[in-house]
């Protein structure tokens, strides 16, 4: 299976900063080369909702941080104390829905 987070690429490209790094990287046509292929390959793909608190959510006890921005780059959970880099944080959520 493979979970892919459906993100709003409109919407990042209205950044100034990251417009030209995200139009290069060609999200749209990776989800669609992975769509494709899954089918092919009869692989499940899963498509996690662009509202899933993926980041903000803890992966060990599923606290939620609404105050967390996307500065920082950390995830720190008060509940139970793990703290864990920001992304790996969102991965292991999104395996979680599998």
């Amino acid at each position: 299976m493979i979970v892919l987070e459906d993100l709003h690429i409109a919407g990042m490209l209205k950044n100034r900063k990251l417009a030209r790094a995200i139009a290069d990287v060609g999200m749209y046509e990776f989800k669609r080369q992975i769509l494709y292929k899954a089918e092919q390959a009869g692989i499940k793909v899963l498509l996690a909702s662009r509202w899933e608190p993926s980041s903000k959510t803890c992966s060990c006890c599923g606290w939620i941080n609404e105050a967390l921005t996307l500065s920082d780059r950390v995830f720190a959970c008060l509940e139970c104390g793990s703290a864990l880099d920001r992304d790996a944080n969102a991965a292991r959520n999104l395996v979680a829905l599998a």
